[in-house]
């Protein structure tokens, strides 16, 4: 098979598990918090988000398909849809004290890309490159909420609420980065 079918067949997957992603983040949005109907939702909106936004990755970066803004909200789609359902481990009602492994591994793989991206928006600037802007928005962004969570790590149980307002705005992020992404495609 060549090339191009194979892009063109991920293209469509990672349409379809986008599309599972955006319908079921609306349902999510639109019911009682806490519900069956919502913890379903929310689970079929992780699986979709992340899954479409691991095969838009690799094909971001192949020849004819570029685009690095695409590739940018994929990662931070992915980082905000693990950190998000992360922090529900932090409900009071399951006692847990610290972070696990896994948490630190999220966040801490967020920080080191962000300083990356930082870093290359700088250069870019330097260099007058039309994207480095969007690299220097992206890192800030991801830097800010990377030392958010890092900081949270350190006294999870100081504030009873703070594990549902890193979820909501973790997964809110990566709803909005979804309807940007497919608001993008849109336009071409």
């Amino acid at each position: 098979m060549e090339v191009e079918k194979i892009i063109t067949i991920a293209i469509y997957v990672h349409a379809f598990f986008g599309g599972i992603g955006l319908i079921a983040g609306t349902v999510s949005f639109l019911v009682k918090k806490g519900s069956k109907t919502h913890i379903l939702a929310g689970k079929w909106f992780s699986v979709g988000m992340i899954m479409s936004s691991l095969i838009s990755i690799p094909v971001a970066w192949m020849p004819g398909h570029k685009n690095m803004f695409l590739s940018l909200i994929a990662l931070f789609t992915i980082y905000l849809v693990l950190a998000g359902n992360r922090a529900l481990t932090f409900k009071p009602v399951f006692k847990k004290t610290a972070p696990a492994l896994i948490d630190k591994l999220i966040s801490g793989t967020m920080l080191f890309f962000s300083i990356i991206m930082i870093g290359i928006g700088v250069i870019g600037l330097v260099q007058g490159a039309q994207n480095a802007i969007l690299f220097l928005f992206f890192g800030l962004f991801g830097l800010v909420f990377s030392i958010k969570d890092l900081r949270f790590y350190n006294n999870p149980n100081k504030h009873r609420s703070d594990w549902l307002v890193n979820h909501l705005g973790r997964i809110v992020g990566a709803y909005i980065a979804s309807i940007t992404a497919f608001s993008s495609l849109r336009r071409k």
